[in-house]
């Protein structure tokens, strides 16, 4: 979602409600800002979605991949963490050949690869995603003010990659953050709180 800030509009506003610029493109991109980003997130497999999904949406625009959430979701099993620790080639031939998702291999692999690092964490992938949560600040006033990385960000993509994850730079790691709550990017006069 970072990148898409960046060229964001002004706040913007229908029904009546404040949004940050980015959420008015679509539907879905405001019932996704309303409802789930910057809200906290907890749960190993809950947050391998979302580290999945990141990653799958380097490059592309998020609303690419909210569009295919559902068969993001179908295709990997509800991201199981477990499930998908468990894919073997027949799964991967699967998933390159599924028009409902992001065909792309070097994703795909690492997506696999992730969950079986995940699978044999010595501590929770959610409790080392969140060890590496900000202290709170205030809320930015301008998209301008919206980092693309921050030295939070830089450290968890390090660890991450330290332990062997994939697909996680510092970008991905700032919009997991973003996306999982870990910091608040809604701008000041929006009216999510």
């Amino acid at each position: 979602m970072t990148a898409e800030i960046a060229g964001a509009a002004p706040m913007a506003e229908t029904d009546g409600k404040l949004r940050c610029p980015w959420s008015e493109g679509s539907q879905l991109y405001r019932d996704y800002h309303d409802h789930e980003w910057g809200k906290p997130l907890h749960g190993d497999d809950a947050m391998f979605e979302r580290m999945c999904l990141e990653a799958f949406q380097s490059g592309l625009a998020w609303i690419t991949i909210l569009r295919k959430r559902p068969a993001f979701r179908a295709a990997f099993a509800g991201f199981a963490i477990e499930r998908v620790a468990a894919f073997g080639d027949d799964d991967a031939a699967r998933l390159l050949a599924d028009p409902g998702i992001v065909r792309n291999r070097a994703k795909i692999d690492a997506a696999i690869a992730n969950a079986r690092v995940a699978a044999n964490l010595d501590i929770g992938l959610d409790e080392l995603i969140w060890s590496f949560a900000p202290a709170p600040r205030p809320r930015p006033r301008t998209i301008a003010e919206v980092p693309a990385t921050t030295p939070e960000s830089v450290a968890l993509a390090k660890e991450l990659k330290r332990r062997g994850f994939r697909f996680v730079g510092p970008t991905t790691a700032y919009a997991l953050m973003q996306a999982t709550g870990m910091v608040d990017d809604h701008l000041a006069d929006c009216w999510v709180r």
